[in-house]
C-alpha cells in the first residue's frame, strides 16, 4: 500500500452563523464537490486508495484495520 491518494477535509456552511465548519469527513476532491461541500485546501493529506469507500471518502474502519497512519 502506498499513500497515493490526495484527500481533504470536507467543509459545510454553518446554518446559524454562515461560517464554514468541518463536515465530519475526509475525501477526494471529486467526492467533496459532488456532495456539495467545499474543500479545506490546508487539510491536504495522502492515504492509500484502499482506505477509500465506494463514495470517495476515507472509511475509518479500513484505516483502523491498517497499521499505517496518514502521511502529510
Amino acid at each position: 500500500m502506498t499513500n497515493d491518494t490526495a484527500v481533504y477535509d470536507a467543509l459545510r456552511v454553518d446554518p446559524i452563523n454562515g461560517g464554514k465548519e468541518w463536515a465530519g469527513r475526509m475525501g477526494t476532491r471529486r467526492a467533496i464537490a459532488r456532495d456539495g461541500f467545499t474543500i479545506d485546501p490546508a487539510s491536504l493529506a495522502y492515504c492509500p486508495h484502499e482506505w477509500l469507500n465506494e463514495n470517495g471518502y476515507v472509511d475509518l474502519e479500513r484505516v483502523q484495520s491498517s497499521p499505517r497512519l496518514f502521511t502529510l
